[in-house]
């Protein structure tokens, strides 16, 4: 049935054609948009599908409709469209689909993107319909589609509104192309060939013209006035009755047209009217006619708007017009008709495997009790593949239908706090707790303890998100109490990419180290001899950063280490990433270089989960960091080529890290500006949700970029800010991990601020000079101020100085250490600019006066 949905609905040979409105569309070919709006009955289908068949170059085609309002149903039949026209397209893109667009849009969409670029031919991809889309995750990330999509991609689209996304910017640079209601209406002649050549009236010219014109060229009401006409015995009365607008004709005319049927179409035509597709075998199980077949090809001869959805003549839909006017009059006529159709329809879909249409229609036939059956049956394939639709059905589903259905009202919870509906969630806990307290004698009592467990880790989830350990500790004591084995919530989709989420990494949203120590520690100790509690390797991995920032390595590679040995942990990427990351990075600051690199690369390649492409990524960006740790440039430059993701990106709490290493990357690869402008965008939105520990990082970035552009003030007070901001938490390795350039900027920090003292204003220190010296320590610079200086320079650089000093040149420098001379002016600015000098002489006198020439 879904695979319809991708066929480019057949044309009638008996249909007027239209050179004029075939080249409009083919101008389209000049866009990257082409938008065909118009009210119902213009032949907006018509016109493409026919466009689509004389097209040279592959067309895809999407007919959606109301189910299709769900980001991953409609990007997995974009994709699925675009497969059944080029062999072999995108085979890993629907991984990234399934995770859906809760963390961001643009890896699956990147993948799209990249696999487009990648075509050798032109190829357009329809969308009819459109009009049902409105969910913004869809429209966000079809923006970002539009973008950036190749000169040889057209996307054509056909809605009966106008679009709600900005095409403003698709308008300035020519790429986007509009047909309207006046480009779709019949002219003059195109009536006169219609009922000349396709209907069996012989009009005059005269009433012809005053059919157009009382129509307005509305395709539909032309083709509804023929059909009442010939059932007319004075045709110029009739055609005298048309008048109004177009609206009203249509609702006359349909009835017009709907009274003349014989009673048992008319039925057939009622009850069929509440499908979205239909064939033979459906309408049968609804109407309990067997000669629905029959029935079919007799509307389709009759032309009463009825749409072949293949060329077998298999599926149908009705056109919206025809559909609006037999639902308004089913209801009218017949409601229990109607009820009594979607309960048909709903068990015929349930019989052939489609459950989530036939949920769809059992919450129209108002048997709740059976689409709660199914979405028990399905609850774990819909919350991970159609959350957006499970909150919807449990928004409508009354609470009684559900409420002796504790993981049905679970799951309703949970969806919510996926989606971000936290205070609807909030809200949803606080009444369940109160109702399934008083179940515990209708509930056997495993599953009113499991219900009672399940809803104190959601009052523990509550709590975290406010922030407050010390009552998510106190909640999780309850969890203990009635369900010790833990939560199946704990763990759901662990294996799946959720990318920086708040509950992976918690020092990411707890701004309190010191209390996040405590809070972890205690649950580690409480949980670590359970088996198989998965659960607790987030809680290891979060506390080894801990341990790690403040530069506790060998405890922090403990913990680390402990996690990775379990045997439960193992089958869940999202948090073995998290894990073999920090590691690795424990590893680099111990100076064990090799193996830093070998655990990514064996995380790597053990990865097994459907979003392994997503993690991959993750992983590659991790690389990518290590390399430049590691003084590799190209090898980071090359992820910069590859890695798909650009400054002007839009930002997203859930690739954070990503984020802070395309900066790191692209400032490190000559492009300072475009750092600065992602740190800054990034910086908005971290302080907005405050995120303090991202902040720091970002800020310390910052400063060492603006060091980098010779912008020193800048850079100094950048650092200050991170350093007020670190230093109650005690941060260490955000500021040691950026080796000597970090001391360079230390000590001109501490300069600035002894200089300060002898300034007459009144001098309000916000950081401490003891925290100063503890970094510098860390970074094992003594307390000298020459053998300070001394250690921001390499022993390249140094090298570079005493050649200096012997008076060669730069041509001889790179011949005596066999470099190229574009790398020996590049170390000689890079002197220059950590001793805060601009030419040779400079350089040697604060060389002398700092005994860097020494051996």
């Amino acid at each position: 049935m879904a695979s319809i949905k991708l066929h480019i609905p057949p044309i009638r040979s008996s249909l007027v054609f239209r050179p004029k409105l075939m080249g409009k569309l083919d101008e389209g070919m000049k866009a990257k948009l082409t938008v065909v709006s118009a009210q119902a009955g213009y032949g907006k289908t018509t016109a493409l599908s026919g466009w689509a068949k004389l097209c040279s170059s592959p067309v895809a085609w999407v007919s959606l409709d109301v189910h299709d309002n769900d980001w991953i149903a409609f990007w997995s039949y974009v994709a699925a469209s675009i497969q059944t026209r080029i062999a072999g397209f995108a085979p890993s893109l629907r991984a990234l689909i399934e995770k859906g667009p809760s963390v961001s849009a643009e890896p699956a969409m990147s993948m799209l993107l990249n696999e487009l670029a990648g075509l050798d031919s032109e190829l357009s991809i329809i969308l009819d319909d459109f009009q049902f889309i409105e969910l913004p995750s869809i429209q966000h990330s079809f923006i970002y589609l539009l973008e950036h999509l190749p000169a040889h991609i057209h996307i054509y689209i056909a809605s009966r509104n106008e679009l709600s996304i900005p095409t403003a910017r698709l308008r300035a640079k020519g790429e986007f192309h509009q047909i309207k209601m006046p480009d779709l209406r019949f002219e003059l002649e195109e009536g006169f060939v219609f009922f000349r050549d396709l209907t069996e009236l012989h009009l005059t010219k005269e009433q012809v013209a005053l059919l157009c014109l009382q129509t307005e060229g509305w395709i539909s009401g032309l083709q509804l006035a023929a059909i009442s006409l010939k059932q007319s015995g004075n045709i110029p009365e009739s055609i005298e009755q048309f008048n109004g607008h177009h609206r009203h004709i249509s609702d006359y005319l349909l009835e017009e047209v709907f009274s003349q049927l014989p009673i048992q179409l008319r039925d057939f035509l009622l009850e069929t009217s509440i499908l979205q597709r239909l064939n033979a075998s459906i309408c049968e199980a609804v109407t309990g006619y067997a000669d629905s077949q029959e029935q079919l090809e007799k509307i389709e001869r009759l032309n009463l708007f009825i749409i072949p959805l293949d060329e077998q003549r298999g599926w149908y839909r009705y056109h919206h017009l025809l559909s609006d006017f037999l639902q308004q009059q089913l209801l009218r006529e017949k409601p229990d008709k109607k009820l009594q159709a979607h309960i048909r329809a709903a068990q015929w879909l349930e019989s052939q495997g489609l459950e989530q249409v036939a949920v769809e229609h059992f919450l129209q036939g108002q048997q709740y009790s059976d689409a709660v059956r199914l979405m028990e049956k399905n609850l774990i394939a819909f919350m991970q593949t159609k959350s957006v639709v499970l909150n919807r059905w449990l928004s409508v589903l009354p609470e009684s239908t559900f409420a002796d259905k504790p993981m049905v009202e679970m799951f309703y919870i949970s969806v919510l706090l996926g989606v971000g509906e936290w205070n609807a969630a909030f809200r949803k806990i606080e009444q369940a707790r109160i109702r399934f307290a008083s179940l515990k004698e209708q509930l056997a009592e495993a599953d009113w303890k499991r219900a009672m467990g399940n809803i104190y880790f959601f009052c523990s989830i509550v709590s975290y998100l406010h922030k407050d350990l010390k009552l998510t500790s106190n909640d999780l004591e309850q969890m203990e109490q009635y369900m010790p084995e833990g939560s199946f919530f704990q763990t759901m989709g662990r294996n799946r990419y959720q990318g920086y989420d708040a509950f992976d990494d918690h020092l990411a949203f707890i701004n309190d180290f010191h209390a996040a120590g405590a809070f972890l520690l205690r649950w580690i100790k409480a949980w670590e001899h359970k088996k198989q509690y998965p659960f607790i390797g987030f809680l290891n991995v979060s506390y080894s950063k801990l341990l790690y920032e403040w530069n506790r390595l060998d405890e922090a590679s403990f913990y680390a280490n402990q996690a990775l040995g379990r045997d439960d942990i193992k089958p869940f990427a999202r948090i073995m990433i998290h894990l073999a990351v920090s590691a690795s990075q424990i590893e680099q600051a111990k100076g064990n270089s090799e193996r830093a690199a070998e655990l990514l690369m064996q995380l790597k390649s053990h990865i097994d989960s459907p979003d392994a492409v997503l993690f991959h990524l993750r992983i590659e960006a991790e690389q990518a960091r290590l390399a430049l740790r590691q003084g590799f440039i190209q090898e980071a430059q090359n992820w910069l080529h590859h890695c798909g993701m650009l400054h002007t990106d839009e930002v997203s709490l859930g690739r954070v890290p990503e984020h802070l290493i395309l900066a790191r990357v692209l400032a490190a690869c000559g492009r300072p500006g475009d750092a600065l402008h992602l740190l800054g965008r990034l910086l908005q939105l971290l302080s907005a949700e405050d995120r303090l520990r991202d902040r720091i990082k970002s800020i310390i970035l910052q400063s060492l970029i603006f060091e980098q552009m010779g912008r020193m003030d800048a850079a100094l007070a950048h650092l200050e800010e991170a350093l007020r901001l670190a230093e109650p938490q005690g941060y260490i390795r955000s500021f040691i991990d950026e080796g000597e350039r970090m001391v360079l900027l230390l000590i001109a920090y501490t300069k600035a601020r002894n200089a300060n003292k002898n300034v007459k204003e009144q001098w309000e220190p916000v950081v401490t000079l003891e925290y100063v010296r503890e970094l510098l320590l860390a970074l094992n610079v003594e307390a000298g101020e020459k053998q300070q200086v001394k250690m921001i320079l390499t022993e390249q650089e140094i090298r570079v100085l005493r050649l200096i000093a012997d008076g060669l040149e730069n041509k001889e420098i790179a011949a005596k250490l066999g470099n190229a001379s574009e790398t020996i002016k590049w170390h000689i600015k890079s002197i220059y600019r950590k001793l805060g000098v601009s030419n040779r002489v400079q350089a040697l006198q604060v060389a002398r006066e700092f005994n860097i020439l020494l051996p």
